[in-house]
């Protein structure tokens, strides 16, 4: 497995519906690195974002989808998505404040 730095973990948030519902019981949605692991995640979020504490991650691996192009098929790239849930004394994520 690769070294993965705690920057290189988090690559964006994600920002759905289902996801923004979710943000008032303190669960943040973010796509993260393929091989990044659920304690990765964690220490990734407790150093990016200051006082935050994670409760638990949930990650779930997405396959990429089939595209065509003419008759040439072929398929995105596959991504992992992670749910991370804050405790109730944490703070809440900035990144988040203003959508």
């Amino acid at each position: 497995m690769a070294d993965i730095k705690y920057y290189d973990v988090i690559l964006k948030p994600v920002i759905t519906e289902k996801s923004m519902n979710e943000m008032s019981m303190k669960k943040y949605t973010f796509l993260v690195h393929t091989e990044a692991t659920k304690s990765q995640v964690k220490e990734a979020v407790q150093k990016m974002f200051e006082g935050t504490k994670v409760k638990s991650v949930n990650t779930m691996n997405l396959d990429g989808k089939n595209r065509r192009r003419g008759t040439t098929t072929g398929k995105t790239a596959k991504t992992k998505k992670a749910i991370v849930q804050l405790t109730e004394d944490s703070k809440d994520i900035e990144i988040f404040e203003g959508l």
